[in-house]
């Protein structure tokens, strides 16, 4: 995309933005490579890297539980400067101004938490990598916690002090049920909203990729921002395929919004 072609579709989106009284964004993890994160499917992404641990493996074998533990803090590790970028800063923004309704967010880093998009404006669908639960009585542990006791047995995994169950970091897995409540919210956020944003999210990942297809559907204006081609780009009213952080950075001005922090 030129920098015509991103000027044009950027004045084009803030003028859905004056047209719209419930937007809603959806992010995915193309939202945080600018804050040092990689993506998932993209080459050299995570998942090119590390093929992904299923929930039942998990669940069944202490071997499988303690290369989870390995990897999870070897990515901590690495990313552990990891500070919100120009994007979750805009979003962030457009919430305070009250352009923004909410966010419905794929991600696990807790970057929209540190950009100041609180509780009430966020709805984490994939869970959050900052802490652990017992997945048996469902009791918070901190990762410093687990980190001490896995390390400190020599890599074995810890179980719960409550309940003995497994340890396990606080997102979800493939073959993890989705966390209903969580979905629901979403879904209600998504058929309510007469706009929404698909932002860095490849969109292939079900049940989370439905939600702009719910929001299309119930009558809303789609609008996909994301470096390469996605499935659903054909059902969108705009798609900009370009620097996420310079088109959400560039719309919050547009909307008035000159202070993003």
């Amino acid at each position: 995309m030129t920098e015509a072609e991103l000027k044009t579709a950027t004045d084009d989106l803030a003028s859905l933005f004056r047209q719209s009284s419930r937007a809603v964004a959806f992010t995915g993890a193309g939202i945080s490579t600018e804050s040092g994160i990689p993506d998932f499917r993209s080459p050299g992404g995570l998942w090119t890297q590390n093929k992904p641990i299923p929930f039942q493996a998990f669940m069944v074998s202490r071997e499988a539980r303690a290369k989870a533990w390995r990897r999870k803090f070897t990515m901590d590790d690495s990313y552990r400067g990891a500070a919100p970028a120009r994007g979750h800063l805009a979003l962030a923004a457009m919430i305070r101004a009250g352009v923004l309704s909410g966010i419905i967010t794929q991600n696990i880093d807790n970057l929209h938490q540190d950009a100041g998009t609180g509780d009430a404006h966020l709805i984490e669908i994939h869970g959050n990598g900052t802490y652990a639960t017992c997945l048996g009585c469902g009791r918070r542990h901190e990762l410093a916690w687990v980190r001490e006791r896995f390390e400190g047995s020599g890599g074995e995994p810890p179980d719960c002090e409550e309940c003995g169950s497994p340890v396990k970091s606080a997102t979800i897995s493939f073959g993890q049920a989705m966390p209903e409540a969580k979905m629901r919210r979403a879904t209600a956020w998504s058929t309510d909203c007469d706009l929404f944003l698909a932002i860095g999210s490849s969109l292939v990942v079900y049940p989370a990729a439905g939600l702009p297809l719910a929001a299309r559907e119930s009558g809303a204006r789609l609008v996909i921002i994301n470096r390469e081609e996605t499935p659903l780009d054909e059902a969108a009213h705009l798609v900009i395929r370009a620097d996420i952080g310079a088109v959400l950075e560039g719309l919050a001005r547009r909307l008035g919004i000159d202070r993003l922090s």
